[in-house]
């Protein structure tokens, strides 16, 4: 059975920014504190096996937005800022497809699979995953190199940021998904084709 992830997947790093460091303004806790870190390792397998890859930015159209381009939020997180010469795409709304090129820029080079890490899970992560899988490509998502963070219910509950990414990653996964671990991903990546 062929593998998908074979061939030249392209890495879709969201919104990793330092605005969300400011945990009171998106819900007051978040899950996975070592989400950065296995995007770190995705990223230097990436960049090692010169993969396509893209960082994605969000560009906040509300001052009061930690991810406003006049604050300091605005700016990638340090461990995962673009080196010279890496495509950023910037846009001001969830999807990483939406006003950027990069459906055209992935269909020129004749990509057909997406992985998406970043954050938050609920929000421009989920939206990127869905319109991706809606778009054709086969679309993985990685549970531990995403997160998520607190919620306010419609009748004020409250929802951890666990139980969130959870339930996220749920209405994600076969539907318009799969849904793995870092290292379940490097495993598959280094698995040969059968007969290559």
């Amino acid at each position: 059975m062929e593998n998908v992830l074979q061939g030249r997947p392209a890495l879709l790093l969201v919104d990793f920014q330092q605005g969300f460091e400011e945990k009171e303004y998106y819900g007051g806790e978040r899950n996975n504190p070592q989400a950065e870190q296995n995007a770190q390792k995705l990223l230097a397998y990436w960049r090692a096996n010169e993969l396509p890859f893209f960082h994605i930015q969000y560009s906040s159209v509300s001052p009061k937005s930690p991810l406003f381009p006049e604050k300091a939020g605005y700016a990638f997180k340090e461990e995962l800022k673009p080196l010279p010469g890496e495509p950023v795409l910037v846009r001001s709304v969830n999807s990483a497809f939406i006003n950027t090129d990069l459906q055209a820029q992935l269909d020129a080079q004749g990509i057909n699979t997406v992985v998406v890490i970043g954050l938050s899970t609920e929000h421009c992560v989920s939206t990127t995953t869905r319109m991706a899988g809606n778009l054709g490509y086969h679309t993985y998502v990685i549970s531990d190199a995403t997160a998520a963070f607190n919620k306010t219910g419609v009748n004020g509950e409250r929802f951890d940021a666990e139980l969130v990414h959870q339930v996220t990653l749920s209405t994600l996964q076969d539907e318009f998904a799969t849904v793995l671990t870092t290292q379940q991903l490097l495993q598959q990546l280094r698995v040969p084709v059968a007969g290559s």
